[in-house]
């Protein structure tokens, strides 16, 4: 196994790393709305919530080697099903033309308060 790590995305604030890697595939950990600074955007409207987290997600994937065209199952966690169309629309301008398997799950909550949370597996070389 390998660990990833890449200042481009907020740095883990417990017992995790931001992604590991195990022959050819890349596991990237839950992203919360945390800038790679450590700065909270907890009261940031949804939109931006989630610009940042898939930006983290993003970076991570890139630190790795690997590109959106790599993503293979993407797991988005949302509080509240209202904001899905909005995710929706920025992750298609992320993604282009790639559609990776993925899961919108609404939840009630998230740590901190925050409004979503994205990981992701993908392939690596």
């Amino acid at each position: 196994m390998k660990i990833h790590h890449t200042a481009a995305a907020s740095a883990p604030a417990g017992h995790y790393s931001q992604a590991v890697s195990h022959e050819s595939t890349l596991y990237i950990s839950g992203q919360l709305p945390v800038s790679p600074n450590g700065a909270h955007n907890l009261d940031a409207p949804f939109a931006q919530q989630a610009q940042v987290a898939l930006d983290n997600l993003l970076a991570i994937l890139q630190a790795a080697g690997g590109s959106p065209a790599d993503l293979v199952k993407v797991t988005v966690y949302v509080v509240g099903v209202k904001h899905w169309p909005q995710f929706d629309a920025l992750y298609g301008a992320a993604l282009g033309d790639h559609r990776p398997a993925r899961a919108v799950v609404p939840v009630p909550e998230l740590h901190h308060g925050y409004l979503i949370e994205i990981e992701a597996v993908a392939r690596v070389a």
